[in-house]
């Protein structure tokens, strides 16, 4: 019997992706698996299921579709209690937020589900064409800027016309990881006049290279900022310190705020005050991708658009799914890259390698077994 791949719809809420697109069950099946997918799972990314009929994939309901299932894909994770019918020891492939849904990850132990976490993937080269969050970050921040852009009262390019010249708008992007590279390149291709910053000074070049405008702290010996992975650090008290009187006077002057800061395990660090956000002229835009994670902004809250001292402050949940066909083409290949590389051709099954598999798998054998989790 051929190694079983169960494709989900996705049930939790807003969520519009899929973790398997026809591209990639093609790939599948040429490696000899068979693919079953849930009926529905990718009409919100306007892939319908005569789509994966006619890639050879098998659609049904969700019993039949877990029927025997060695490999479960998902974007996000799903309910252990709804994966009845897959097989002890089947692998649930997806995002599944281990530090912010612990009991789910101990709820899939206890079933005896092997649970691999794809946002725990090593940020080393061979890795980079299974990354989530890169892919899924890269979409984040070209939509952040088009967020902005539809909330923001004025043109981004500057114009001039017989009746005056409009003014370009003043973009600044705080946190430059992917999400922060694409919302400046994306700025930058819209007109803007764009700044950015990161407590981490390698990306100073990479900020020049996209024609925006470095702003970073100087004079604070011996802080990188660079942490594990190529993550951001947290930061000693006196740089937090240099940092914010940094952004409060350049932030009083900007249009647009992109906020993208995040450390791994811990809530996002507060970037924006309430005070510093009374500074800006009424009608600026601040749009904070951290939301999810606590916020950078203060006052911001999770999918909503509020206003505080005449600033729209935009805290759309799941930016990705707002591009839901883009990003589930690319998280699908993510997911393509990662099981095929482990393709063992004569066993018809992945075999993971102890880099790579001890880096994102979290439970095995009824017991939870990721160190990340464990210290």
């Amino acid at each position: 019997m051929p190694l079983r791949l169960a494709v989900l719809k996705e049930t939790a809420d807003g969520e519009k992706r899929v973790a398997a697109t026809p591209e990639t069950i093609k790939k599948y099946l040429g490696l000899g698996a068979a693919v079953a997918v849930e009926a529905g799972a990718g009409e919100a990314a306007s892939i319908f299921d005569q789509a994966f009929v006619d890639a050879g994939a098998t659609v049904g309901d969700r019993v039949a579709t877990l029927a025997g299932a060695d490999i479960v894909l998902g974007v996000q994770g799903p309910d252990p209690a709804a994966l009845t019918g897959a097989k002890t020891g089947a692998w649930i492939v997806a995002g599944l937020n281990p530090f912010g849904d612990r009991p789910r990850i101990d709820a899939y132990a206890a079933a005896g589900f092997e649970a691999l976490a794809m946002e725990f993937m090593p940020r080393i080269t061979r890795a980079q064409s299974m990354d989530i969050l890169s892919s899924q970050s890269n979409l984040a921040g070209y939509k952040a800027v088009l967020d902005a852009a539809s909330e923001y009262g004025r043109a981004f390019p500057m114009m001039m016309t017989a009746a005056g010249t409009v003014s370009a708008a003043r973009l600044f992007v705080m946190g430059v990881g992917v999400a922060g590279l694409q919302a400046i390149a994306t700025g930058r291709r819209l007109g803007a006049q764009v700044s950015a910053t990161d407590v981490r000074s390698a990306t100073k070049e990479q900020i020049l290279s996209l024609g925006a405008k470095p702003i970073f702290v100087e004079n604070v010996a011996g802080i990188e900022g660079e942490g594990s992975g190529g993550y951001a650090a947290e930061m000693s008290p006196e740089y937090q310190k240099a940092q914010a009187d940094l952004v409060s006077s350049h932030i009083a002057k900007q249009d647009i705020v992109i906020t993208t800061a995040l450390i791994p395990g811990r809530p996002a660090p507060r970037l924006i005050s309430d005070a510093q956000i009374a500074t800006m002229r009424a009608g600026s835009v601040i749009v904070d991708l951290a939301v999810e994670q606590g916020g950078n902004v203060e006052g911001a809250r999770l999918g909503e658009i509020v206003e505080r001292h005449g600033v729209k402050i935009v805290g759309h949940r799941n930016v990705p799914s707002r591009l839901a066909a883009d990003s589930s083409a690319l998280f699908a290949r993510n997911l393509f890259n990662f099981l095929s590389a482990f393709w063992d051709k004569d066993g018809g099954l992945p075999v993971l390698d102890a880099e790579i598999g001890d880096a994102v798998r979290l439970t095995q054998s009824g017991q939870v077994v990721n160190a990340r989790l464990l210290s």
